[in-house]
């Protein structure tokens, strides 16, 4: 029988998994791995910078809700990784990162690009190995697999020294008995006597809310929460990053009184996010103090170790705790009248904030304010377009006025405020999704950080438009005195169309609409487009300090 390499060995186990796309930077030691990759019928997919790679990774997996793979050559390409890869860790995406490395034949000799890649891996992701035996490589392969998915899913490193990428085994000796092993996707149920806990607490409430974030998309738990919401007539509420598991128009979707319901609610029910800054760790004053707190997460750490102490803390997954909560409430009445002075309290106020003057309307005049950029954007915008914004103050402006209807449709840097995601985020959600619109809104400063993937978007034919809200530099700076703000206002659309882009320049608010229609036109026969719309470096949005400093 045949020899195979360590490479090939690599890329006939990847595909095993399922893996149906290579997000990579070629070099070497991975040159034939990647070349077998290719062999195998797993999509290649090239990019500019291997954080990128990661990036676009982190985002297919959101959309699909199932492990990606990025690949990176030794030392300085694999250190490149660790940006992205620190990101999918911190937004709990499965993305498995493969990284060749210097000989393991000559350890310690200071070889070519010699540094301990596992070490540094460990640090951002769940799990990292090294592999020393060809035999093994589907075994370890599928435990990368398994460790991405399982419980709290996040990324994890693979490391590949050359020599072992290159040595040869006959193909009898390669142990595949655990390739392709299905991955374990554990739905574990919560205590039932939790879960009674929760029922009893739900009868006494008057005022309560529910907060959702990713664990609902990674669960798709999407349609039990729907169902839990509308039979108990609870208001919900969602992380940025959990935007969609309901639709932002829904009934039970009071926005413009999220402040009023965290402080005033008297039972809040957490569903699969964390309580970190995002939501001012559900502490007091946003939040009150005298609340009952309720968390569904599959992860026992998370609510062992909340900074808030939980009245009736539920490990589990969130789709089969929704459902065991379903069926506990099915047998008894409906608790939609209790709850409805609550609702009717939320709705009024709704109404009153949006009908006073001025509200929900974006500034008119020159230069263009960015929360008309994001309103232009919204009206043009399909309803199940999936939406990226990266960026600060757009970022900010984004977060309060953009709608999301689809679950998994919204993508932004996430708990770890990474900037530059936008660009490779979109790239990775189109090729997830290819026949959905796709709309990445970046900031300019944002923007430089991954704008070559430009070149990769032209490349490889993904069309994705997107639009730069352009003032000038990093962040707000009405009084012109932050030091490194200024970037100059950059023609970044004639750069694109230097890279085979369709460019298009707006500095008057009523053309947003005509350029935004004729670049997708051009985004639906198959070509990359940039709107490139000059806004006001003054405006500044008024949101929540996610830190005690702000730039």
């Amino acid at each position: 029988m045949a020899e195979l390499t360590g490479s090939e060995i690599l890329a006939k186990s990847l595909k095993n998994e399922g893996t149906d796309v290579l997000f990579f930077l070629m070099g070497g030691p991975m040159l034939l791995a990647e070349s077998s990759c290719i062999k195998e019928g797993i999509r290649p997919l090239d990019v500019r910078h291997e954080q990128a790679a990661a990036l676009m990774g982190q985002a297919y997996s959101r959309l699909l809700q199932k492990p990606s793979v990025c690949m990176a050559a030794s030392g300085p390409g694999v250190i490149n990784l660790t940006t992205g890869i620190a990101n999918a860790l911190i937004d709990c995406a499965p993305v498995v990162a493969i990284g060749g490395s210097s000989p393991i034949g000559q350890n310690g000799r200071q070889v070519f690009q010699e540094i301990d890649q596992v070490m540094i891996m460990r640090s951002c992701t769940k799990w990292a190995d090294r592999v020393h035996s060809l035999k093994r490589i589907p075994e370890q392969v599928n435990n990368a697999f398994q460790h991405a998915m399982s419980g709290k899913p996040g990324p994890v490193y693979l490391d590949f020294p050359g020599d072992i990428l290159y040595a040869k085994l006959p193909e009898e000796q390669v142990d595949w008995s655990l390739s392709g092993r299905p991955i374990l996707n554990a739905r574990p149920q919560g205590d039932p006597r939790e879960i009674e806990r929760l029922v009893a607490a739900l009868a006494k409430a008057r005022q309560p809310i529910v907060l959702s974030g990713s664990g609902v998309i990674w669960s798709r738990a999407w349609d039990e929460l729907k169902a839990f919401v509308e039979w108990t007539g609870i208001p919900f509420y969602t992380t940025p990053q959990g935007r969609g598991v309901l639709p932002d128009d829904h009934p039970l979707a009071y926005l413009a009184m999220r402040s009023t319901a965290f402080r005033e609610a008297d039972l809040i029910l957490i569903v699969g996010t964390r309580m970190n800054y995002i939501i001012t760790h559900a502490a007091p004053p946003r939040f009150n103090a005298n609340a009952t707190l309720v968390r569904i997460d599959i992860d026992p750490d998370e609510l062992a170790s909340a900074p808030r102490k939980i009245d009736i803390p539920i490990v589990g997954d969130c789709k089969m705790v929704l459902q065991q909560i379903l069926a506990a409430l099915g047998g008894s009445p409906t608790l939609t009248e209790r709850f409805e002075p609550w609702r009717r309290k939320l709705a009024d106020g709704d109404a009153a904030k949006r009908a006073a003057p001025g509200a929900n309307k974006a500034p008119d005049g020159e230069p263009i304010h960015p929360l008309r950029l994001c309103e232009e954007i919204t009206d043009f915008m399909q309803r199940d377009a999936i939406l990226v914004v990266d960026g600060q103050e757009i970022l900010n402006y984004g977060r309060q006025s953009m709608p999301t209807f689809t679950p998994g449709h919204r993508l932004n840097s996430g708990p770890f405020g990474m900037m530059g995601v936008g660009l490779p985020f979109g790239l990775g959600a189109k090729i997830a999704k290819p026949d959905k619109q796709v709309i990445v809104l970046h900031g300019d400063g944002s923007f430089g950080l991954n704008a070559m993937e430009l070149d990769t978007a032209v490349r490889h034919k993904i069309a994705v438009l997107v639009v730069i809200s352009l003032n000038g530099g990093w962040t707000a700076d009405p009084k012109g005195e932050k030091p490194g703000r200024n970037l100059g206002y950059t023609r970044f659309e004639r750069m694109a169309e230097a890279l085979g882009c369709y460019g298009e320049y707006v500095e008057r608010a009523e053309d947003i609409r005509p350029a935004l229609e004729r670049a997708q036109r051009q985004v639906d026969g198959g070509k990359v487009a940039v709107v490139n719309v000059v806004t006001d470096y003054r405006a500044r949005a008024a949101t929540l300090a996610f830190s005690n400093y702000m730039t």
